[in-house]
Formats: structure tokens, sequence, C-alpha cells
């Protein structure tokens, strides 16, 4: 069988069967002209589908990541920030907020904080814990908090930081902002 062969008899991936209304490219309609008294920074809204902001209560549970961008830290935090949305996709997660922080007070900061409906969690305070989170622990802390029994793989057998006795505090509950 030639290689040729060989490619045309591999099995091809299933096509999605569903594709989202706003990706659907069947079902966009050109933009009307803006009229005159639009706007510039408000573009004008379709009737069909009209525009609401988010409201806070639907937005949780939810994250901040705060981090000192003097220290150069954003792209560690976008990447925790990916890290968290592959693990802990909607419902689970609604929403993870980057804080970029630049006074001199906050210098060094590295927090992540959890957002649930009754309280607020610390999870993770660079300060304190010494470092930076090991994703694993990071993954745990928050797992803990937002659905217990979720499998988190790989990632719940015991790190290195743990057989050490370190990273196995719990979070800090605080009260919820109103």
């Amino acid at each position: 069988m030639s290689a040729d062969q060989a490619v045309s008899q591999a099995p091809q991936a299933p096509q999605a069967s569903q594709v989202c209304v706003d990706c659907d490219k069947a079902s966009l309609q050109p933009n009307p002209p803006a009229s005159a008294t639009t706007h510039p920074h408000h573009p004008p809204t379709s009737q069909q589908t009209p525009f609401e902001p988010p409201s806070p209560s639907s937005l949780e549970p939810r994250i901040t990541i705060e981090f000192c961008d003097r220290c150069r830290w954003a792209p560690r935090a976008i990447w925790i920030q990916t890290e968290l949305f592959l693990t802990f996709s909607v419902p689970i997660l609604r929403s993870i907020t980057l804080q970029p922080l630049t006074s001199p007070e906050t210098g060094g900061r590295f927090r992540v904080w959890v957002y649930l409906d009754d309280r607020v969690e610390l999870v993770w305070d660079r300060k304190t814990e010494g470092g930076f989170p090991e994703l694993k622990i990071l993954k745990q802390r928050i797992r803990n908090l937002l659905q217990p029994d979720l499998s988190l793989g790989h990632s719940d057998k015991p790190s290195t930081r743990e057989t050490e006795g370190q990273g196995t505090a719990t979070s800090r509950t605080l009260p919820a902002a109103a």
C-alpha cells in the first residue's frame, strides 16, 4: 500500500454537529450603517440580540490573580489563568480576572483569590508561602473550594512540596464584599 493510499484510508475526524450561533457564518448579517448620532465609543446594538452586561453575581465562582506589574509577572499570571481555565471550565469557574498592581506598597505581590457566593478565600500569597505556587498545589486548593469531588488526574498525586511538608496550608476565609 502506498503512502497516498494509507492517508486516504485513515479515519477522518467527525465533523462538529453544532456550531455556535455567533460563529455560524450563515447567520451573520451585514451591520447597518451607523447613524450620524451614534456615539463613536458605543457601536449600535442589534435589536434582535440586546446587549446586557454580566451581573457580578453571574460571575461567581470567580478568581482574581493580583500581581506586581513592576516585577514583570504578567506572563506568569496569564499562564496560570490559562491553566486554571483549562482545568476548571464553566460552570465550575465563570471568570478569572488579572489585576496588575504598580504601587510601592504592592511591590512583589502575587496573590490568588477565589470569590464564592458567600465568601472570599485567599488561596495563595507569594510572600507568606515563600514563592510562586506549584500549579498542582494551586489547582488542588481551588478544586477543594469549588468542587471537592472533581478528579484532577495527575495533579491529584502528592507533589514535592507536599511530601516535604510545605504547601499544605489551607486557604484563609475572608468576608465577602458587599
